[in-house]
């Protein structure tokens, strides 16, 4: 820990000045949080948490998702849909800028979400099989697609612009043809985006620094920060440490439950909590045994102790971070079906439906995996060893790095019996909770190690995705949501409240308009840093 906060103390910035709105010097804003690594920049590979955060500030898009999961305009000042739903047309606004001053024109719109879907990583699925071609010239672009799209116009909250010419000139040999690697090494260390900032340092694994774009044209709030760093994978003692020297702004919400409630009773600290649009899934590798068993799994589910578990997160009698689940999708979030009935334990219905498994007396251990950077979840891990002791079945906990948990995601035969996993909403349809998580084609992938894989679910999200009709759409969605209960692929533990430590002199919007996409209220260009608080609180 020592080495760490060492570290860590020697980065800070101060006494640095910069213009003002008016022209007059001010001190230099700097913001500080942390979360977990890797942090990835490069829009077209982007899932995680720190890289949507990442993403929103260094990208524009298209559309934006506002409160509510409301699309507003954003690069696109206007659009239109053909009849037929197969044609969208977006009108650019005028005048926006990359980092390097050079205009975004319908050219680097085209080629931004042709680099997506060629390097096939990241969300390139949304468009998979969807997006028959893309074309534009001028401050217009037209999406063509396959067949209808009901989610298409959320999605594109997740496709990034990128610089096509800064791009194309920093390009290496690679896979693409004249395409070479298509820039993925350049923009794995830097960006060329138009967002409100951009990189000025990036280590994936411990520290990337962001600065404010001058240029950008939604301009900022008063006293937004002109720098922000965000250090990855700190100790959770090392963060409680600084937040209480004043020597850092915003926790992540990974911390331990005691450290919140340290951290809430220290004077001129705050907790906030962004609700609506995450949910603790338990999610269970149906391909390997003994999970691959439903009768196993209705066990599981029916063993855990779903109040504990509330127990374990309520931070204090004000705060807490969850609440019971109904299904895979919050409540907030567009298509939660507050019908689906909340899971309740049952021990002796637990055993019973153990009883009736494949394999009989001789239950194959479960592997329990948690993630390492999370310290809340080896208490679950060590709660659902407990839970399932109590009908027979034996489970080992082993404690696992994110970046190894993501390797060993991509195999059925490699991905633990059940594992953790916080997923928030990524862009503002039902389709984001499901699709990614429950379809055939997410397999292998970090957001699906239940490798459900199951024809009529598989069915049932094709049918919503190609319908247009609003209300028809969120009733094959909420068909597909009671099908995927009943085939319990995961253990719903509680719907999520992030709870974030922070500093009363910065402004934190999503206390008060909450979005339902992951990342969307980390755009510090709408956070503020309240200078007389600060020197209220800080004495300096």
């Amino acid at each position: 820990m020592t080495r760490v906060l060492s570290w860590l103390l020697a980065i800070l910035l101060v006494g640095t000045t910069v213009a003002g709105v008016t022209g007059a010097p001010r001190e230099r804003l700097v913001l500080r949080i942390d979360e977990v690594a890797v942090a990835e920049i490069d829009p077209a590979k982007s899932t995680d948490f720190v890289d949507s955060i990442l993403f929103f500030n260094l990208y524009d898009t298209l559309v934006a998702p506002g409160p509510g999961g409301v699309l507003r305009p954003h690069l696109a000042e206007r659009w239109q849909v053909s009849p037929d739903g197969l044609r969208y047309t977006f009108t650019l606004r005028p005048g926006v800028r990359f980092h390097d001053g050079t205009e975004v024109t319908a050219e680097d719109v085209v080629f931004s979400a042709q680099r997506m879907m060629a390097m096939k990583q990241g969300y390139s699925y949304l468009y998979d099989g969807w997006v028959q071609e893309v074309r534009g010239s001028g401050r217009q672009v037209t999406f063509t697609l396959s067949k209808p799209y009901g989610p298409f116009l959320a999605t594109l909250v997740r496709l990034g612009i990128v610089n096509r010419d800064l791009v194309l000139r920093n390009r290496r040999p690679g896979k693409f043809g004249a395409n070479g690697d298509y820039g993925e090494a350049f923009l794995g260390r830097t960006d060329a985006g138009s967002g409100p900032y951009r990189i000025r340092s990036h280590n994936p694994q411990t520290l990337t620094v962001i600065e404010r774009f001058p240029r950008y044209f939604l301009g900022f709030v008063r006293n937004a920060p002109d720098e922000v760093r965000i250090s990855l994978s700190v100790e959770a003692a090392t963060i409680r440490t600084l937040m209480a020297r004043r020597q850092h702004e915003v926790t992540s919400q990974w911390l331990p439950t005691e450290i919140y409630r340290a951290l809430d009773e220290t004077p001129g600290i705050g907790l906030a909590t962004e609700r609506g649009q995450s949910t603790l899934f338990l999610k269970i590798n149906t391909k390997r045994p003994p999970t691959d068993d439903l009768q196993v799994r209705r066990a599981m589910a029916l063993a855990f102790d779903y109040q504990a578990v509330l127990d374990l997160i309520r931070i204090n009698p004000r705060v807490t971070a969850g609440k019971p689940a109904r299904g895979p999708i919050p409540e907030g979030f567009p298509g939660h079906d507050p019908s689906l009935p909340a899971p309740r334990r049952d021990v002796e219905a637990a055993k019973a439906a153990l009883a009736q498994s494949k394999y009989g007396a001789a239950i194959p251990p479960v592997e329990f995996a948690w993630v390492a950077e999370v310290p809340l979840e080896e208490k679950i891990a060590l709660l659902f060893q407990q839970n399932m002791a109590a009908i027979g079945l034996k489970v080992n906990v082993v404690k696992v790095p994110w970046a190894l948990m993501t390797e060993r995601a991509a195999k059925p035969d490699t991905t633990p019996n059940v594992v953790p996993v916080f997923f928030s909403g990524t862009y503002p349809s039902p389709d984001s909770f499901l699709y990614s998580t429950y379809h055939s084609s997410a397999a292998g992938s970090w957001t699906s190690m239940e490798w459900l894989q199951h024809p009529e679910v598989d069915a049932l999200l094709d049918r919503a995705r190609s319908t247009v009709d609003p209300d028809r759409q969120l009733a094959l969605y909420k068909e597909a949501q009671r099908r995927i209960v009943a085939l319990v692929p995961d253990i719903f533990a509680y719907e999520q409240f992030a709870v974030f430590a922070y500093q009363e002199y910065v402004k934190v919007p999503f206390i008060e308009r909450p979005i339902p996409v992951q990342g969307a209220h980390w755009n510090f260009r709408t956070w503020e840093i309240d200078v007389q608080k600060r020197r209220e609180i800080t004495g300096r």
